[in-house]
């Protein structure tokens, strides 16, 4: 499984061929440092370790700052594993965006979505409210309503929809198109939107 890590920079929008708007979003993908290659010999699978956004020392644990070390590089924020990663890398290796993506192929994204808070039935699942504002309900248009059963049960299900904390979830968005792959600044451009706000961490995988 090919991948890189990225970061999303913002939204915006391009004209096709036909003159059609599309809105799209801004990925820097890269570059990315392999700072750990495992294989099926010694560690039972195949996988390698991609590390993006360079950080501060000071703010770096003794033992990553070893690990990092190990691969020849200054200390990562992001640090993501790759299964049967099908490209050969080495301990040490750049990966730049251009090496992984090409203009028009599909992609999948993961990222966190933005968080919400305590969020009420109506923005968290879609509810319509108890009815409409007559007949004494003044206070009940985004009430869940009644969320109980009969004595039999006598009591509420698991899983029932309620209110609750809202986002800040662990979202993957599948078959985005790449639009655009700038090499010189390692950034691609996606059809569509992508999970979590800007400057979110993102991971990339076709």
């Amino acid at each position: 499984m090919l991948g890189l890590i990225g970061k999303k920079i913002g939204m915006t929008s391009i004209f096709d061929e036909g003159g059609k708007n599309i809105a799209c979003t801004v990925i820097e993908t890269g570059p990315c440092i392999v700072t750990h290659v495992k294989s099926s010999d010694k560690d039972g699978y195949s996988s390698v370790q991609l590390a993006f956004d360079s950080k501060k020392e000071k703010n770096t644990s003794k033992a990553e700052l070893g690990h990092f070390k190990k691969a020849k590089t200054s200390p990562k924020r992001k640090v993501v594993e790759f299964r049967n990663f099908s490209k050969e890398v080495t301990l040490g290796d750049t990966v730049l965006a251009a090496d992984i993506f090409s203009e028009g192929e599909w992609i999948d994204v993961t990222g966190t979505s933005k968080g919400k808070g305590f969020q009420g039935v109506v923005k968290r699942h879609g509810f319509s409210g108890v009815g409409e504002s007559s007949h004494g309900q003044h206070d009940r248009l985004r009430a869940p309503g009644s969320i109980g059963a009969c004595s039999t049960p006598a009591r509420v299900f698991k899983g029932m929809r309620m209110g609750g904390q809202m986002g800040g979830d662990r979202v993957i968005v599948e078959n985005l198109q790449v639009l655009k792959v700038l090499p010189e600044k390692n950034v691609i451009v996606v059809k569509g939107s992508v999970p979590g706000a800007r400057g979110g961490y993102l991971i990339i995988t076709k």
